[in-house]
């Protein structure tokens, strides 16, 4: 009770509970379309978190760059582990193309190099998906702390 009682203090109040910032973002964003896999997955991952837009006055678009670096080596100098690092400039505009918020969040994943191509392409694809899972949640949560 008494930590309670100093959040209160120090202004804290949650974002979705009454009055908090993201009880009217869920379904108020519309995403703009994909261009890419990666772009599929980040769009999958907001909407899941922000709703599907019903009544959408505002547009998010995304710019998304990805860079992938090799990690470690076998010894016989094979690519054993590879690094995807990402990064997501965003913005959100209204209906009249005003730009009211923008924002900029990086994250990486990692994964391993396999014995054979398959494995190690699917592995390449789950760890770009992660990343851009990682991604729009750090984009919620910026979002969710401002008031739109």
């Amino acid at each position: 009770m008494l930590g309670s009682l100093a959040l209160a203090g120090c202004g804290f109040r949650p974002v979705h509970g009454p009055g908090g910032t993201a009880r009217g973002l869920r379904g108020r964003i519309a995403i703009a379309a994909p261009a890419d896999e990666e772009g599929f997955a980040l769009v999958r991952r907001l909407e899941d978190r922000l709703g599907a837009p019903e009544t959408s006055d505002l547009t998010l678009t995304a710019d998304i760059r990805i860079n992938e670096e090799s990690l470690g080596f076998l010894p016989d100098g094979e690519l054993s582990r590879f690094t995807v690092e990402g990064r997501v400039n965003w913005a959100i505009v209204d209906v009249t193309g005003t730009e009211i918020a923008t924002g900029r969040e990086q994250s990486f994943t990692s994964y391993s190099a396999t014995s054979t191509t398959v494995a190690t392409t699917f592995a390449q694809r789950d760890a770009r998906r992660r990343l851009m899972v990682i991604l729009a949640d750090r984009i919620t949560a910026d979002l969710q702390t401002r008031s739109l």
